[in-house]
């Protein structure tokens, strides 16, 4: 078996159809699928049965954990060469595997990871939040961009990795945020070759709504404390940007009544986010939802990292002392 496709799940169904679709187009046939139910309470056993004569497929059920420890359920439970860790909101493209193949049959690589886009079905929001993951002007273009700012770490969302590389490093940690920021950088530490595979891209839908949105984006910034606590050398000027992002902001709405011009920095993003978005999705209503996705994804992230930092380092509080209330199931 050359593949094994590891894909965790909680209360997904429709979207796992939906990948589930996808993978019975790729044009690679060598893999298998796990998908493992994370304590799921609209669980989507019956939608794998239904791809059972299609795929080599296999579902399980498990107390929830969190992604991590349910990769790692799955992982223990396949056979794969490789294993492809996906996160359930996402839609592969025919020639996926194909280009991880042409990859590997290239270049050998330990563990690996790709980029991602918005599908034309999603909607207008949807659009807009992948602008704000993936721009330069938000996230520095270290998920998989051209432009990049710190060198490219793979995410659970589209991740590869050698079985006896996955098993060397024991898989993914308990972290309940920021697991697979955690085990990219494991990989670089023990020496591993880590390599982005810019072919090997998906269609992922992230957050349906900007509410969700910001949630998401709270946490990775309570993450990256988190990580720094573990591995200080791993805090880069990168991830100090949304923090300093958020508080250059608070300080200008502060100054606002007191002088209009304090706004005038904020107006300039705003209008740079627009005019980019819309001239890269073709369309003036997503480059204006791009603005509020992308002050979203900066200040929730910002409001995270000095949330943890306070709580954390100020505080001194360990890492699920502090946040018992943030950890999602």
């Amino acid at each position: 078996m050359r593949y094994s496709i590891i894909i965790p799940v909680y209360n997904r169904p429709d979207e796992v159809d939906e990948l589930l679709q996808s993978l019975t187009k790729q044009s690679f046939k060598d893999f298998e699928v796990m998908v493992v139910e994370d304590g799921s309470s609209v669980p989507c056993k019956e939608i794998t049965e239904n791809y059972q004569e299609i795929l080599d497929i296999h579902y399980y059920y498990k107390p929830n954990s969190g992604p991590g420890q349910t990769r790692n359920y799955g992982a223990e439970r396949s056979k794969g060469e490789y294993l492809i860790i996906l996160d359930s909101d996402c839609i592969l493209p025919e020639g996926y595997l194909t280009a991880i193949e042409k990859e590997l049959r290239t270049s050998l690589a330990d563990a690996f990871g790709g980029p991602d886009r918005a599908h034309e079905s999603f909607s207008d929001i949807q659009k807009a939040i992948n602008y704000s993951m993936t721009s330069f002007f938000t996230t520095g273009g270290i998920r998989g961009g051209k432009k990049k700012m710190d060198k490219f770490y793979p995410r659970s969302f589209n991740m590869g990795v050698r079985r006896e590389v996955y098993a060397a490093l024991g898989g993914f940690s308990k972290m309940r945020f920021g697991e697979d920021i955690d085990f990219s950088i494991r990989i670089f530490k023990e020496g591993y070759h880590c390599r982005l595979f810019p072919d090997a891209w998906v269609y992922h839908k992230r957050r349906t709504d900007l509410g969700k949105f910001f949630k998401q984006v709270h946490n990775s910034g309570i993450a990256r404390i988190n990580l720094y606590k573990k591995y200080p050398e791993s805090l880069k000027l990168v991830h100090l940007l949304p923090a300093a992002f958020t508080l250059g902001v608070a300080i200008l709405l502060l100054g606002a009544p007191f002088c209009l011009y304090s706004l005038a920095p904020v107006v300039l993003y705003a209008l740079l986010v627009c005019i980019d978005s819309s001239t890269q999705n073709r369309s003036l209503r997503i480059g204006i939802y791009s603005i509020a996705a992308s002050f979203i994804q900066l200040v929730g992230y910002g409001t995270g990292f000095w949330r943890a930092w306070w709580n954390r380092c100020i505080l001194g509080k360990g890492e699920f002392e502090a946040f018992k209330k943030n950890f999602y199931k």
